[in-house]
């Protein structure tokens, strides 16, 4: 049975989405922000440090600053191979959600004996980003004002009803009242989540974070891509092109991009996800659109949409549309051709039209995608090596904009070599199952993708196939 999704790509007109994509700028529209910082110079020479911190991404900001924090005497180096926050940290969604575990249905699938304390320590770690960025005037355009999942489907509607009956923070919307809150033919019902999640601006999430560290003390290299780590003489050698670190301890933050610690290559796959942004919208076309509450939106399926608004420095809003696709390239690649994906785009686009007909003039500005890092369970996973001198962490899957800082306070817990409530937990301690190598990981990926889509088609019914990976844990049902 097709989806609203498969009709949309149907029906919507060539030439309209011809005419909504024409134009639409290949750069991530956060990048595209005059505010951008200048380039920090590379690093040339030797350097000594207490913490060396690979990764200049949410993950390696926030590990960088908490450091400081923990501990303001010690010095810190992060060294970045690019620039700060150009990867995933300033081209995703801007979603900084509480769950540690993408979603509690899939952490009580794989941690079902801490799904109640991870949930916690989520929302707590939320609370303290949120008072993070208040205290160091990071102006990132926080928002905390939750999400509405929405039900494209009819057998959505009961998903949602039940995880309404099962968490009494959750509100659930029948069809009037979910067209209330946003105007969509698409929509059956909804599910209100005020508490969970927060949205940003993700590049000025990580500026913010840089300058932060910058005033904190942290020294910041960027262009400084890291070839190889290794102990020598009791410290930890880290070799750049033109540079070297003589580090205490060293944390790994490269995310989607290949480890620098050999055992952890096959657990982690980069993933290309994409997205369009529109040209701003006039006042008419916000109010054909309702969703006077500014929360962010996602539906159901398996391959599923994320969508949210953002406010331009003039005041008017912009949406971002993206997801669906979750394009995996043979042998691991990442590229920046693979940024762009012009058969994704037009999916993209037609989606969005048949979501909002109300915005059937409305073009697109920016079309880009990027690299996340995902592991068989779907959230982070940590590693340590050198007798504790190194840790890592990896693994996101998109949920890294506020599960970052958690993974970050994690691998300093673990470089401390002192047991913390965050090192016991199972989270921390178990790991997820490996990828196999190629041509096995291309494959499975394929054949993994196919097999949701049919599911998508059989009223979200898992087949065999899916029913296989369930039974040996990996995580493929967000």
């Amino acid at each position: 049975m097709k989806t609203f999704y498969d009709r949309a790509e149907e029906e919507i007109p060539a030439a309209r989405i011809d005419a909504g994509l024409a134009g639409a700028s290949p750069t991530p529209y956060w990048l595209d922000d005059p505010s951008r910082p200048g380039s920090l110079p590379p690093l040339r020479g030797p350097v000594t440090a207490d913490l060396a911190v690979v990764g200049g991404g949410y993950t390696g900001l926030w590990t960088a600053l908490l450091a400081k924090e923990r501990h303001p005497d010690r010095s810190v180096v992060l060294l970045e191979g690019n620039r700060i926050g150009w990867a995933a940290s300033g081209r995703n969604g801007g979603f900084c959600e509480a769950s540690l575990t993408h979603g509690s249905a899939n952490g009580h699938k794989h941690l079902p004996d801490e799904t109640e304390l991870l949930g916690k320590l989520g929302l707590q770690n939320l609370d303290e980003i949120e008072q993070t960025v208040a205290r160091y005037g990071i102006d990132a355009g926080f928002e905390r004002t939750g999400t509405l999942s929405v039900a494209t489907e009819e057998h959505h509607v009961a998903w949602l009803q039940e995880e309404a009956a099962e968490d009494p923070a959750l509100e659930f919307l029948d069809r009037s009242a979910v067209q209330r809150a946003v105007a969509s033919p698409a929509y059956r019902a909804g599910l209100r989540d005020r508490h969970g999640t927060a949205l940003v601006h993700p590049a000025k999430l990580a500026w913010g974070l840089r300058d932060a560290c910058l005033s904190a003390g942290v020294e910041i290299y960027e262009h400084t891509p890291v070839r190889s780590v290794a102990g020598c003489a009791g410290l930890m050698a880290l070799r750049t092109d033109v540079g070297s670190v003589a580090a205490r301890r060293v944390a790994l933050a490269t995310n989607a991009f290949p480890s620098l610690l050999a055992r952890t290559r096959l657990h982690t796959v980069p993933v290309y996800d994409y997205a369009l942004m529109t040209e701003p919208l006039t006042g008419a076309q916000r109010e054909a659109l309702g969703w006077a509450e500014r929360f962010g939106l996602s539906d159901n399926d398996n391959r599923f949409h994320y969508y949210r608004l953002t406010t331009d420095a003039d005041g008017r809003d912009r949406m971002l549309f993206g997801g669906y696709d979750a394009v995996y390239y043979y042998g691991r690649s990442l590229r920046h051709s693979q940024d762009q994906r012009p058969e994704t785009f037009r999916r993209l686009a037609a989606h969005f039209y048949a979501t909002f007909p109300q915005l059937a003039d409305v073009r697109f500005s920016h079309a880009w995608g990027g690299a996340i890092d995902t592991c068989s369970r779907f959230f982070s996973f940590f590693e340590t090596a050198y007798g504790g001198r190194v840790a890592y962490c990896a693994g996101f899957t998109g949920l890294g904009v506020g599960a970052s800082r958690f993974g970050a306070n994690v691998m300093l817990d673990l470089l401390s070599g002192q047991p913390t409530e965050r090192t016991r937990l199972q989270l921390v301690r178990k790991k997820p199952l490996p990828f196999p190598p190629e041509p096995l990981a291309w494959l499975g990926v394929k054949l993994t993708t196919a097999a949701m889509v049919r599911a998508d088609r059989n009223q979200g019914r898992r087949g065999p196939w899916l029913k296989a990976m369930d039974a040996v844990g990996m995580g493929f049902d967000s």
